[in-house]
């Protein structure tokens, strides 16, 4: 029996949660279990801590994990390691998930909505890639201290080994052979050690394994431009946490809103994975009803394809997504009028079509 827990989070986080949940009701899919758990500053309020040990053990234990976000202005002046982000990086972790997929497809309903010009971004369909479990977020030393002299350092320590760097290249090179047969990897070689190594250790893999997908490298900050320039030279972009979180983000945007992208952070073979929408949990529209679900409901998509065995449904709900948009349907954030409610509502009505 597959099963799938649900760690709605924080801000709007519940809202869009409860959009996928209702189409995963509505798809009635045999043999799934379904369960829920606080997570984040939910957590911290509930239990302390904002990522519990029932909650980490449940996670573990299930086919995959469907978040939705985490943090917020009330839990910002609580310390570091128990913050709802730190609850997050701990999931991560634990789940070992070292390989984070973000996809940044341009709807051809919504070319217009880009802040770029639509010939620019019409047909793009990419792949990030990016190391989920290593490099700066997880680097140590870490820290802030107080020098001889009375200034005060804060300090991040950026570190890949080989290995690291290889697993994640499996990932890239493996989804490539299913798309355009193309990899970028992005890193910054001409002034940061752990670019050298990450250039090195992704070539040598593409020699011994990958010959037949095409390699080139970029440096991050020429990638940044790139993806304003001309995105769609892009297949699949290989990366690191950092630059990955960065670069994902300005992509995601071109395409006409944070609130469309969805993610999934997969391991090793047979491991659950973690799926969740790349936006924030937006406490300035918390509890109005404002969010776009698609980010959520697509990443739900990604889990049925990746970890719960139901790539038939996941293309379904994809399908459903596109025809809500190609029929107008608009949250605001996409200069429309529809609820989150609403939209979640468009996007059954399509699904039951």
């Amino acid at each position: 029996m597959n099963s799938l827990l649900l760690l709605p989070g924080d801000g709007i986080g519940p809202e869009v949660t409860a959009e996928s949940r209702r189409i995963l009701d509505a798809l009635a899919l045999p043999g799934l279990a379904i369960s829920e758990a606080p997570f984040g500053g939910a957590s911290i309020d509930a239990h302390g801590v904002p990522l519990t040990a029932e909650a980490e053990a449940a996670a573990l234990a299930s086919t995959a994990v469907l978040m939705g976000a985490v943090g917020g202005p009330k839990w910002a002046g609580v310390s570091y390691d128990i913050r709802p982000e730190a609850g997050l990086l701990r999931l991560r972790t634990a789940m070992n998930v070292f390989a984070n997929l973000r996809p940044a497809r341009c709807f051809a309903a919504l070319a217009s909505a880009s802040t770029l010009k639509p010939e620019v971004i019409e047909g793009l369909d990419l792949l990030f890639v990016r190391e989920l479990v290593g490099g700066v977020y997880f680097g140590t030393p870490r820290g802030i201290e107080t020098l001889p002299n009375g200034e005060r350092r804060g300090f991040n320590t950026q570190s890949y080994t080989s290995s690291e760097i290889r697993r994640v290249g499996v990932t890239a090179f493996e989804l490539a052979k299913l798309r355009a047969g193309r990899v970028c990897s992005v890193e910054k070689a001409n002034v940061m050690e752990s670019g050298v190594l990450w250039r090195e250790e992704v070539t040598r893999l593409h020699a011994e394994r990958y010959a037949e997908v095409e390699l080139s490298h970029m440096y991050a900050d020429n990638c940044a431009m790139q993806l304003v320039k001309a995105p769609r030279q892009f297949d699949v972009i290989l990366t690191d946490n950092l630059f990955g979180d960065l670069l994902s983000d300005l992509a995601a945007m071109s395409t006409g809103s944070l609130g469309m992208l969805p993610s999934a952070a997969l391991g090793e073979a047979g491991k659950p994975g973690l799926y969740e929408p790349i936006h924030g949990s937006a406490p300035d529209i918390a509890g109005q009803g404002l969010a776009n679900p698609c980010a959520s409901i697509l990443s739900l998509a990604m889990a049925l394809r990746y970890s719960l065995g139901a790539p038939e449904a996941a293309d379904r709900v994809e399908a459903a997504v596109e025809a809500a948009l190609n029929a107008g349907a608009r949250t605001r954030d996409l200069g429309g009028t529809l609820s989150t409610r609403g939209m979640g509502d468009a996007i059954l009505a399509k699904l039951g079509a």
